[in-house]
């Protein structure tokens, strides 16, 4: 009895948290056709990007060290109606400072949610059951966004605000459904103290930190994972917007590509992903991957066929979806006990920043030429594979 009520309040918090993630993507699809309706310049889509994830890496620690003394139940709420009113700025605004403060807005509480969200699931969870949580938490993710890039798209057809609307509406559901249907967490706090949360929330302890545990095996490993990222980034953010302004694609097709992607995303992950970490050396297979990848990106930048185009570009993201856990793999089974905690750290640092890099960067050299964020990915997915060589011979 005491296991089915466990396993009913952990089904609440996935459905909760897939609502939530729904909500989270629908208006992914239609921000490439508010940038133009609005007439702000190319560059915004990467600059909103930008905005968000950065302001998200800056804080990320400090809600991390709130949940030392709240409920995470409690941040998780706040952080998802905070990201809620956030959207709702994004919405009404037009002028493009604004429109920037709310992307930081958004950042601010959509990282609590998702800094508290895991907290609450490791809290809730035994040391035996945390891989499988962990592994329903990114299933539960892929799929939820794929469906919410999905129904954005199709609301976009209605109208931009009938994306918006909804997104406020659920995010605002979700809030409250994460305070009133969860749990308290099982963790012991201590007072609260706002010179400690001050003092261990600098985002960029991580860095510092890895002075710690730093080779150069480790520092050739994470040269790989920056420029990997940074070419993910740079093209997934240029997608959206470059087939809405060069081809004049909807919302609607947006949404369908993108869901497409995540499926076969997941179903990559889950067979040839698994495969290669298990059957594998994971090293050479994540050399091969990174080739793989820029070779299907110069392709994509060479054709000028819309629908060898599409299909290219479906085919190197499920690619570069493969990569991410592999290299991962990678720097986990590098990493020794005493210091796992500080590598991973250091891992999402890198992550994080390659985000904010390559979405700017990809903004910016839009307004040069369509296609030089594409060439920028080709040319850092192709220094990457040079660094995964580099880390196998190193070896």
């Amino acid at each position: 009895m005491k296991q089915y009520m466990k396993n009913y309040k952990m089904l609440i918090f996935f459905t909760v948290l897939s609502l939530q993630n729904l909500a989270a993507n629908f208006v992914h699809p239609v921000t490439p056709t508010l940038i133009q309706a609005l007439h702000l310049p190319d560059y915004m889509f990467g600059l909103m990007f930008a905005c968000m994830s950065g302001t998200n890496f800056l804080v990320s620690p400090f809600w991390g060290k709130l949940a030392d003394y709240f409920d995470s139940k409690v941040l998780i709420s706040i952080g998802c109606i905070g990201y809620g009113v956030g959207q709702f700025l994004f919405w009404q605004s037009h002028d493009p400072w604004i429109i920037l403060f709310a992307r930081c807005f958004s950042g601010f509480f959509v990282a609590g949610v998702g800094v508290c969200s895991l907290t609450y699931l490791v809290n809730q969870s035994t040391k035996e059951e945390k891989g499988a949580m962990l592994t329903y938490y990114a299933t539960v993710q892929t799929v939820t966004a794929s469906f919410g890039y999905l129904i954005g798209g199709l609301l976009g057809e209605i109208s931009v605000g009938a994306a918006f609307g909804s997104q406020v509406v659920c995010l605002m559901l979700a809030g409250v459904g994460f305070y009133f249907l969860l749990c308290k967490d099982q963790k012991e706090r201590s007072a609260f103290s706002g010179r400690e949360v001050l003092k261990d929330a600098n985002p960029f302890s991580a860095f510092l930190q890895g002075k710690k545990f730093m080779t150069i095996s480790f520092a050739i490993l994470f040269g790989a994972v920056l420029f990997s990222v940074l070419a993910s980034t740079a093209y997934d953010q240029c997608f959206n917007y470059y087939v809405k302004d060069q081809f004049g694609f909807t919302s609607a097709y947006n949404g369908i590509i993108k869901a497409a992607i995540g499926f076969i995303s997941l179903i990559a992950n889950m067979t040839l992903c698994m495969y290669i970490i298990k059957k594998t050396d994971v090293a050479k297979s994540a050399a091969k991957i990174l080739l793989v990848g820029t070779l299907l990106m110069i392709a994509v930048v060479s054709t000028r066929n819309l629908s060898i185009f599409v299909v290219l570009t479906v085919i190197y993201l499920a690619v570069n979806s493969i990569s991410v856990p592999v290299l991962q793999s990678l720097v986990t089974d590098r990493a020794e006990q005493k210091t796992s905690n500080l590598v991973m750290g250091f891992y999402n640092a890198i992550k994080n920043l390659g985000g904010v890099l390559g979405a700017l960067l990809a903004g910016f050299i839009y307004e040069i030429g369509p296609k030089l964020p594409f060439f920028f990915g080709a040319f850092c997915f192709g220094i990457s594979f040079i660094f995964a060589a580099a880390y196998i011979k190193k070896k």
